[in-house]
């Protein structure tokens, strides 16, 4: 059905040619009092950028895990390279961005995971260890069904580590993001590529027994590791060599996790790196622009890729698109509801089977049963 609103008018619209509204009143012009303010913006500017620069260290005594590259136009990244559950990573890039001062700081996060950079740790080491239907439900309404179990996962590699080591993720992220926002006109950027495009581009990257092989070997997963563990995987990333370990049979897969994310996070580290422009006292001042300096904050197995790709011409495009569902997709998608179906239809019998048991052996219906047998046996 139609709905027509109607605009209530107490008069009939006249067929005249609606007036001409007055003529805009032109805009003054800046004052003595506005440009004083203009010149005042820019002098504070000028000063607390000043004491930043007064404040950043030539020749900076950086951790072993900074990685330092520059570009033609005199910018620098300092990238360090961490293991995503390690205090001593916390502090690496705790002491690089006191030490440089950047402009920006890129970290290896996207939009779908910046909520961990707000959470405390203790509700973060909660959430890792708690995955539930409710989250396997999100994450496939999220990212579709073999994205979404693929995701469920990979966390449940994340919260294996997180109880053998009762330490949360990311808190070298944490620690960027608190840092950079105590240094004068730092900026703040997500580096890494959407997670919902690495997944569907990792699935159908793999075979219907690959996809199988590897969701089998990633059920299963429960080897202890200890801290020591940790920091000797400082030269890789624990997780990230755990992948590793699990994919290493799997080239394109290895291809989609982490050698396509090398070349994302060249590119965004690239794009921080342009010059910055300082502040005019006036718009008939000319334009300066300094290099800039940015502080990249990923997991270790990311920097060699990093620094593979730095001087080619990188074009993400490419590897933004999602392809389409393979035929072995559709076929495990297919396998994986209805096995979920079976397992919720199995359920709903045996409850139904035990409720049917449970009512029989009641005295009430016991007695009810034996008063219809005996009225049988008297017809």
């Amino acid at each position: 059905m139609q709905h027509v609103v109607r605009l209530a008018c107490p008069c009939r619209r006249s067929s005249a040619a609606p007036p001409t509204p007055p003529p805009a009143a032109p805009r003054p012009a800046p004052g003595p009092a506005d440009r004083a303010a203009e010149h005042a913006d820019a002098d504070a500017f000028k000063i607390l950028l000043e004491m930043k620069m007064k404040k950043r260290q030539k020749k900076p005594t950086l951790p072993s895990t900074v990685t330092e590259l520059g570009t033609e136009d005199g910018s620098k990244v300092y990238v360090v390279g961490t293991a995503h559950f390690s205090d001593s990573s916390k502090k690496d890039v705790v002491k690089t961005i006191q030490e440089v001062q950047p402009d920006v700081v890129v970290v290896e996060l996207c939009q779908y995971r910046v909520s961990m950079l707000k959470m405390d740790e203790k509700t973060l080491l909660k959430e890792a260890k708690e995955i539930n239907l409710e989250k396997l439900q999100q994450a496939i309404k999220q990212n579709g069904v073999m994205s979404g179990l693929m995701q469920m996962l990979l966390l449940k590699v994340s919260a294996h580590i997180t109880e053998q080591l009762g330490m949360a993720p990311g808190g070298e992220f944490r620690e960027a993001f608190k840092e950079a926002s105590k240094v004068p006109f730092c900026k703040f950027h997500l580096g890494d590529r959407p997670i919902p495009v690495t997944f569907k581009r990792a699935i159908a990257a793999l075979s219907f027994w690959q996809k199988v092989k590897l969701a089998w070997g990633l059920c299963f997963l429960s080897d202890p590791i200890s801290k020591d563990d940790v920091e000797k995987c400082k030269q890789k990333d624990l997780l990230e060599q755990m992948m590793a370990e699990m994919i290493g049979e799997f080239p394109d897969l290895h291809r989609t996790i982490v050698s396509e994310r090398d070349i994302y996070l060249t590119y965004m580290l690239k794009q921080a790196a342009k010059q910055i422009e300082l502040p005019r006292a006036s718009e008939t001042e000319p334009r300066k622009y300094i290099p800039a300096v940015v502080v990249g904050v990923v997991g270790m197995g990311h920097v060699p890729g990093i620094e593979k790709n730095w001087n080619s011409d990188l074009n993400i495009q490419e590897i933004m698109s999602v392809p389409p569902p393979s035929a072995s997709s559709k076929i495990f998608k297919f396998v994986i509801k209805a096995t979920v179906f079976g397992l919720m239809g199995y359920g709903c019998y045996r409850i139904g089977q035990r409720t049917v048991q449970f009512i029989l052996s009641m005295p009430a219906a016991q007695s009810y049963l034996q008063k219809l047998t005996e009225i049988r046996s008297q017809h």
